[in-house]
């Protein structure tokens, strides 16, 4: 599959589940727990990017409420008109992450919960080691997926066709480090969003921190 295949794939799956996706997940206490460990590093008004922010909540939301200027990025066009007008305080902008402009050490921290599982391994291997490389020195990345060891596997999500790709624990863990990450605590759980067509699934959460010096060529 390509990547102009992929991208509307998977534009229009999260187009069709718009705040269905907000509500299935909205009991998620770890994602609640990892936004409480990220708040309580960062500075008053610190710069973060939010990868594939889907309605603004609770990511974006928490975030700005607590005073930061957070840039949220979607694919989703549905899921961007959503986060625009339920969380005014952010900006979001419709586009795919690898598209879009980002400066070296531009931000405090970088979020990206649940948004890497529609591209290969290769691609998320380098869009982390990109992410990493906006990052300030010592600034936090927080990295959440399903970890699961699968390839290109076709399945539904909450009643829509997706192609997931993943990585087990242990190899997401490599992939952060290998990117110039420190891994500095993680929580693994089992959640089952809260949707008629959705099943349990494993979820972890990685939170990190730029190493202050990255090996030349990451």
């Amino acid at each position: 599959m390509t990547d102009e295949q992929r991208r509307p794939q998977a534009a229009a799956a999260f187009d069709a589940l718009g705040a269905e996706y907000e509500k299935a997940f909205a009991g998620s206490h770890p994602h609640r727990r990892s936004l409480e460990w990220l708040l309580g590093r960062l500075a008053p008004g610190s710069r973060v990017l939010d990868v594939g922010s889907g309605t603004g909540r609770p990511t974006a939301e928490t975030l700005a409420g607590a005073g930061h200027d957070v840039l949220g990025v979607d694919i989703s066009p549905v899921m961007v008109d959503l986060a625009t007008r339920q969380v005014p305080a952010a900006t979001f902008r419709c586009a795919d992450i690898r598209d879009v402009p980002l400066a070296d050490a531009s931000f405090d921290a970088v979020c990206v919960y649940f948004s890497l599982l529609q591209l290969d391994r290769r691609e998320q291997a380098d869009l982390v080691r990109r992410l990493v490389r906006v990052l300030k020195p010592e600034g936090y990345l927080v990295l959440a997926t399903v970890p699961l060891d699968v390839e290109g596997v076709d399945a539904t999500f909450m009643g829509q066709p997706v192609r997931v790709t993943s990585f087990s624990a242990q190899d997401l863990t490599t992939v952060a480090e290998e990117a110039g990450l420190e891994v500095l605590a993680q929580e693994a759980s089992l959640f089952t969003p809260a949707h008629p067509d959705a099943r349990p699934e494993p979820h972890l959460f990685l939170h990190c921190r730029r190493r202050t010096a990255i090996a030349p060529g990451v």
